[in-house]
């Protein structure tokens, strides 16, 4: 049956608009990842802030000599042999060396770094540490904030989003904790191209775009 809360639900939903866009993402990486590497040597990938989850699915993974590390604050789950995951925090890669991956690979995690300088950091360390690099994030100037799916809650002051997202079940219709308002309203610096270009300046800026209006960005040098 269909559900409008399943359709507004987070991306991990697989019902949901977020795992839709998500999945055009995965595919327009990976005519690109085709066009770039040659599978039947090995291929090392770090996904910073990835899932398992997100790689489900990927036709990178019927080919054994392709390896994606994972990424996070905590240790994620991974229920795949081509898939490992590790801790490490991503503006500060000093457990990995100069061009150690061939490839880093980032959804949704630059613009939850809290400030501009954590930005720059973990833009600096994916040039790095990697040969090349597919860096997404929501763009800034989208009309539906992709966190809270609220329109323009960007600009909305920080005390009437934590009401309605505590009180109410406007976004994505439930009420959030307070922690995890607090949390999210904390850490959320969202980014728009000029400043996506500036961070990877050398990279080609692609728009993901609905109706019109670009809902994401993405930098990329896999050219």
């Amino acid at each position: 049956m269909f559900s409008i809360s399943k359709l507004f639900a987070s991306s991990d939903d697989p019902n949901s608009l977020g795992a839709y866009f998500r999945k055009k993402r995965l595919q327009q990486f990976e005519q690109l990842f085709f066009n770039q590497f040659d599978v039947n040597q090995r291929v090392k990938i770090l996904d910073v802030g990835g899932t398992d989850y997100f790689w489900k699915g990927s036709s990178l993974l019927d080919h054994p000599k392709v390896e994606i590390t994972l990424l996070n604050l905590h240790l994620e789950e991974s229920s795949h042999p081509a898939i490992k995951s590790t801790t490490g925090d991503a503006t500060n890669l000093q457990e990995y060396q100069e061009n150690e991956f061939d490839l880093i690979f980032s959804n949704s995690v630059i613009e939850h770094l809290f400030t501009w300088e954590n930005q720059q950091k973990m833009a600096a360390e994916i040039e790095r540490v990697g040969k090349k690099h597919f860096v997404q994030t929501p763009n800034r100037y989208f009309p539906i904030e992709a966190h809270y799916a609220l329109p323009y809650a960007q600009y909305w002051p920080k005390k009437l989003l934590f009401h309605t997202l505590t009180k109410t079940p406007l976004s994505r219709f439930r009420k959030w904790s307070s922690k995890e308002a607090s949390d999210y309203i904390a850490e959320i610096r969202l980014l728009d191209e000029k400043e996506l270009q500036r961070l990877f300046p050398s990279s080609e800026i692609l728009k993901e775009k609905v109706a019109g209006l670009t809902k994401s960005i993405t930098a990329h040098n896999l050219l």
